[in-house]
């Protein structure tokens, strides 16, 4: 495994970034922590929210010929677009990526941030991304793409954290271990499912029809209090969650699964 490796930040999808942002804000009682004008020349338009230490962010396109355009048409709407980790050398994760057929879709040099992003084709399911920002070792330290002062932002009272995320495949084991070999994490298992284990968050890969980002899995205070508002913005809930984004929101209560480490703890 990597010396350090840890999901950063989860990039959803939407034809239109409202109402999307504002449900998601509302429901899990989060705040919008910044918004990126740099992300217009992909012909997007996006927005942030923390979620204790890891960012969920929702873009969407505002003309044609996007790459997220293009996605949305592939997957009819369905699915999470972006993982985001951030480590200790991206451009050292990249050629790795590079030597298993995966190929560099773009590299991000905004200093002190350095970005790589990978083929979503060649990582099947969704894009990953690869970051790292120079002198921001601390989970709470600066993080560009959040904006300058993200950490204020950290809402609580509703929404604890982000636990887990589920992928979904026709071959969820084959998927596992293609993302482990990425990634540099060896699949485990999570109960009956296949599992990437970070230290602040798991993906769990379950049996799917088609290959996508399926689920995100969050702890709560309340999961009754959450249902109620994700009820009264009209989202159909089943059991303990409900679709929005393109992916299913899944909510437990009770105390935390993972504790936000320094990495040189």
């Amino acid at each position: 495994m990597a010396a350090y490796m840890r999901l950063r930040q989860i990039c959803l999808l939407a034809p239109q970034l409202e109402p999307v942002i504002s449900d998601i804000a509302g429901i899990m009682g989060l705040a919008v922590c910044y918004r990126d004008g740099n992300v217009a020349k992909y012909g997007l338009e996006n927005a942030l929210l923390p979620v204790d230490t890891i960012l969920l962010e929702v873009v969407a396109p505002f003309k044609d010929g996007t790459t997220a355009g293009r996605f949305i048409e592939k997957t009819g709407g369905r699915g999470g677009y972006m993982a985001i980790f951030c480590c200790d050398d991206p451009d050292e994760r990249g050629r790795n990526a590079n030597a298993l057929g995966v190929r560099t879709a773009n590299v991000i040099d905004h200093p002190p941030y350095h970005g790589v992003q990978l083929h979503p084709r060649d990582c099947r399911a969704a894009f990953i991304e690869f970051n790292h920002t120079e002198g921001s070792d601390d989970v709470l330290g600066p993080y560009p793409p959040a904006g300058p002062d993200w950490q204020k932002f950290i809402r609580k009272d509703v929404t604890q954290a982000l636990t887990g995320v589920e992928m979904q495949s026709p071959d969820p084991q084959g998927l596992a271990e293609h993302w482990g070999k990425i990634i540099g994490v060896v699949p485990g298992k999570g109960g009956d499912a296949a599992e990437l284990k970070l230290p602040n968050a798991s993906f769990r890969f379950v049996k799917g029809a088609s290959e996508i980002m399926s689920a995100l899995e969050f702890r709560v205070v309340d999961t009754a209090r959450v249902l109620h508002a994700a009820r009264a913005k009209g989202l159909a809930v089943a059991g303990n969650e409900f679709l929005l984004g393109g992916v299913t929101f899944r909510l437990a209560a009770g105390p935390l699964a993972f504790v936000a480490l320094n990495p040189s703890s």
